[in-house]
């Protein structure tokens, strides 16, 4: 790992993390999650030098790898702790399901896209890193296994559907990306009862679309 994951990759990392810091975040274990995940692994050749910038990068299939503020934030949000249940709907590059692991939870992640579930779940299996991926339609969640105490949505959404919001435990956590295209507010759900959910906003951001289906090669 030392050979991947070199000084300069680790400095540059402190420095991303002064920067989240600058931009508010305040969560320390979210910052040492960040501090900790090698990101310029899950990005291709071509972008390595721009891995620790605070920007979004494109990862293929039309999806980006979330800028580390957005992936911070929405993390700080979720309030992960350790052997947390968490469902990650849109995995992508894996970069956000690797924070998460990094912070003790039990993941769960799915990806409609064929290709990049297929490079992501190489990928983990490489680094052995223990998230259980899916190739799935997010817009159905993953019921086998709620439910959740944690889901993370990590494309935007126009209203989250009630079969995720089912799959959520009593006392979980729902974060995600809220609104049409071009822009969204970012919206945390708490479930209080069976059918008591509380919405709290967060300010807005901008995400990919989430699309229902599985999309082939």
């Amino acid at each position: 790992m030392d050979q991947l994951d070199t000084y300069r990759h680790k400095g540059l990392r402190k420095k991303l993390v002064a920067q989240l810091q600058s931009k508010g975040i305040s969560d320390a274990r979210v910052l040492e999650a960040i501090n900790t995940v090698p990101r310029h692994l899950f990005m291709d050749s071509s972008f390595l030098e721009y891995a620790y910038q605070d920007k979004a990068f494109p990862i293929g299939s039309g999806q980006t790898i979330s800028q580390p503020y957005t992936v911070a934030f929405q993390t700080a949000l979720l309030e992960v702790g350790k052997n947390i249940k968490v469902l990650e709907v849109g995995t992508g590059s894996g970069y956000q399901a690797s924070v998460l692991l990094a912070l003790g939870a039990k993941v769960y992640t799915l990806e409609r896209q064929a290709h990049l579930y297929k490079k992501t779940k190489q990928f983990f299996d490489r680094m052995r890193y223990p998230a259980r991926i899916f190739y799935k339609d997010g817009y159905e969640g993953l019921p086998a296994f709620a439910p959740y105490d944690r889901i993370l949505i990590t494309a935007a959404i126009p209203l989250i559907p009630d079969m995720l919001k089912q799959q959520l435990k009593v006392g979980g956590i729902l974060v995600a990306p809220v609104g049409e295209q071009g822009m969204q507010k970012m919206t945390r759900i708490i479930r209080h009862s069976a059918d008591d959910f509380e919405e709290q906003t967060f300010g807005d951001f901008v995400f990919v679309p989430m699309l229902p289906g599985k999309a082939e090669d």
